[in-house]
């Protein structure tokens, strides 16, 4: 489960520093994160990825997890 987490950390820093492999994300997200992860998954499994870095990326972009972690200090 690490491995997972550690690769869509991977995936969502990729695409938000590397605008060519944002316009592959964005056109065909499941290839690009095959071309990260470098293994065969099954679709079920690279579309749950898929999802988890869509949202991942929408919630850093909003500034929720800024907002969130400052009302812990």
């Amino acid at each position: 489960m690490d491995d997972i987490k550690k690769k869509i950390d991977e995936i969502v820093n990729k695409v938000k520093n590397d605008k060519d492999f944002a316009n592959k994300f964005k056109e065909n997200p499941v290839k690009a994160v095959e071309e990260i992860v470098g293994v065969d998954l099954p679709e079920d499994k690279i579309n749950e990825i898929v999802t988890a870095v869509k949202t991942k990326i929408k919630l850093d972009d909003s500034g929720i997890v800024g907002k969130v972690t400052s009302l812990f200090k």
